[in-house]
C-alpha cells in the first residue's frame, strides 16, 4: 500500500505541469482510475508503462557499422598464406569471428572463412585454443 503511494507520487512528479493542472480539476476521476489500475495481479495501463520506461535509453545499438577492412583496402581476394592478416579474424579460442565483431561485409566474410579454413589445413592457423598456447605441451 505504501509502495503504491510512493509510485503514485513519483509519477505525479514526472508529469508535465499541463497534465497536473488537468488532473487537479476532476479530483474524483483520477483517484478512481488509479485504484482500478493498481490492483494486484493486473498490469498497469499502457500510458503508465510508457511513463515508467521514459528513463531507459531506447536504442542500445552500436550506431553506425564500421566499414569492411577489405573493401576499404580494395582487396581483390583474401590470401590464405597471409596468416598474420587472417589471425586478426580468429578469436583466442581459434574460432572464426562473426561479421558483427569484425565488421566485414558478407562477400568478404565468406572469402575470409574459406581462406582461414585453407590456412588451418596447411597448419598456418590453429583449429583450437589448445594449439594457440605456446610453451605448454598437451597432456596425452
Amino acid at each position: 500500500m505504501e509502495r503504491e503511494k510512493e509510485q503514485e507520487t513519483e509519477q505525479e512528479q514526472k508529469q508535465p505541469v499541463a497534465e497536473q493542472a488537468e488532473s487537479a480539476a476532476p479530483a474524483a476521476a483520477p483517484a478512481a482510475a488509479s485504484a482500478s489500475t493498481s490492483t494486484a495481479g493486473e498490469r498497469p495501463a499502457p500510458r503508465q508503462r510508457d511513463m515508467e520506461n521514459q528513463d531507459r535509453p531506447r536504442h542500445r545499438g552500436r550506431g553506425r557499422r564500421r566499414p569492411c577492412v577489405m573493401c576499404v583496402e580494395k582487396m581483390t581476394f583474401v590470401d590464405y598464406k597471409d596468416f598474420n592478416f587472417l589471425r586478426r579474424f580468429v578469436s583466442d579460442r581459434g574460432r572464426i569471428d562473426t561479421r558483427r565483431k569484425t565488421g566485414t561485409c558478407a562477400k568478404h566474410q565468406r572469402a575470409l572463412a574459406q581462406a582461414i579454413k585453407r590456412a588451418r589445413h596447411l597448419a598456418l592457423l590453429p583449429y583450437t585454443a589448445e594449439h594457440v598456447r605456446m610453451g605448454v605441451t598437451p597432456f596425452r
